[in-house]
């Protein structure tokens, strides 16, 4: 019995200690992307990756570093890098959590962002599809805040660009804020992210 016992206590500790690793690196690694270190950031991430193989939440997060950085540099190879990156760690993530409306919000992002490269070239086939990824995360979850709002101001976008009426894109960011207010992250490293992008999408593009 004690033996028994004592194997419970050790394999207690064991977890505990994991999570608490698990937990400081990805504490370090949001605070090194806080601090603007994206690389140091995405290559904690991935040291956490390799570990938390079940766990999609390190590959969301160099998905999503990755397509942020591609919308941020003119260079082109830097974008091609970051792009190729962001789809692997997207790959993963989907792997891990097939049908998650917060990873197909940020596949969308990166189609949006192959689309900004060249929007001659690449606006009818990536439109689609960033599209496509936004239907489908909305009918999942339709209360996400995060899929009401990006939907809208992906919308917008292409409303600016031909011309036509932002009204019902503006409905839907003031019901996203709506939604942001209520929503409940499932842990601290859970996405979070967008409310404050809303309310200064709300007072400067829609209230005009």
């Amino acid at each position: 019995m004690k033996t028994i016992i004592t194997s419970i206590v050790l394999f207690v500790c064991s977890i505990l200690s994991a999570q608490t690793q698990y937990e400081q690196g990805m504490g370090k690694a949001m605070q090194l992307w806080g601090a603007g270190k994206d690389d140091e950031a995405v290559a904690t991430f991935e040291r956490i990756a390799s570990v938390e193989k079940t766990n999609w939440l390190p590959s969301y997060y160099i998905a999503f570093i990755n397509t942020i950085d591609v919308f941020k540099t003119k260079d082109k190879e830097k974008a091609a890098a970051y792009i190729t990156k962001a789809q692997d760690a997207l790959d993963n993530a989907t792997v891990i959590s097939p049908n998650n409306p917060e990873i197909m919000v940020v596949q969308a992002m990166l189609y949006t962002a192959i689309l900004v490269q060249d929007p001659m070239t690449n606006g009818q086939k990536y439109s689609a599809l960033a599209m496509e990824q936004y239907n489908k995360a909305l009918i999942i979850d339709p209360k996400n805040p995060r899929v009401v709002f990006s939907k809208a101001e992906f919308e917008i976008g292409g409303a600016k660009y031909w011309g036509t009426d932002t009204k019902p894109m503006c409905e839907a960011i003031a019901k996203s804020i709506e939604l942001f207010a209520n929503f409940k992250p499932e842990s601290q490293f859970h996405p979070n992210w967008g409310q404050d992008r809303a309310e200064k999408m709300l007072a400067e593009t829609c209230k005009k």
